[in-house]
């Protein structure tokens, strides 16, 4: 079986020589670019399966190079691995189109949890930043209104469907994504809704309106 191609783009020499040793076992490389129009053009050229981007690059950022992928008619995942620690600049990308926003100070797993998460047709944001990134109002307390209304769609199918009893495994299989998508949805929205339990989500789901009693 053929390995997902990546494709990475940043300019720092070292941090793409880091990226290339640790995604090697997994994944095959499509390609090096240092900058937002060459990943834009790689993306054209190559058809990666993934791309794992920067968000500050030269020329063009990656969130801008994103967008003209999307211009372009280039449906390809795209992962941020980033400095960035601020919810606005996850908020950006996610608008523009990014599968994932992973800090760079994040733990090597949470990158290949991403990109697999990505690849699977799912979103992915470092748990450092979940609950900030998907508030609607970062001041609200977790649990209310404004926390339930920042779930996506996707994800409030899947907590509708864990208070129909299924495991994740079920509902992978129903939603044709892979476990490990459906843990990592799970996750954030325990993340979101400030839920310490899978009990604790459901009895948050049924008062905000996500799931009937």
């Amino acid at each position: 079986m053929s390995r997902p191609r990546v494709l990475l783009a940043d300019d720092h020499k070292v941090v793409a020589q880091g990226l290339k040793s640790l995604l090697s076992a997994d994944f095959e490389l499509a390609g090096v670019v240092a900058d937002g129009p060459a990943m834009v053009e790689a993306a054209m050229t190559l058809a990666p399966d993934v791309v794992v981007a920067d968000v500050s690059m030269p020329l063009l950022s990656g969130i801008d190079a994103l967008d003209a992928m999307r211009q372009r008619g280039l449906a390809i995942p795209v992962v941020f691995l980033t400095m960035h620690n601020e919810p606005g600049y996850a908020r950006r990308a996610l608008r523009a189109g990014a599968a994932a926003y992973v800090l760079k100070l994040a733990a090597p797993e949470e990158l290949v949890q991403a990109i697999r998460v990505a690849l699977d047709g799912g979103t992915f944001v470092s748990p450092a930043l979940a609950r900030a990134v998907f508030a609607v109002n970062e001041h609200a307390v977790p649990g209310d209104s404004a926390h339930a209304v920042a779930l996506t769609p996707r994800q409030r199918e899947i907590v509708r469907l864990l208070a129909d009893g299924l495991s994740a495994k079920e509902i992978a299989r129903k939603l044709d994504l892979s476990s490990r998508t459906v843990e990592s949805h799970k996750y954030q929205i325990m993340e979101t809704l400030g839920a310490k339990s899978s009990a604790e989500l459901i009895r948050v789901a049924i008062r905000h309106g996500i799931v009937d009693p």
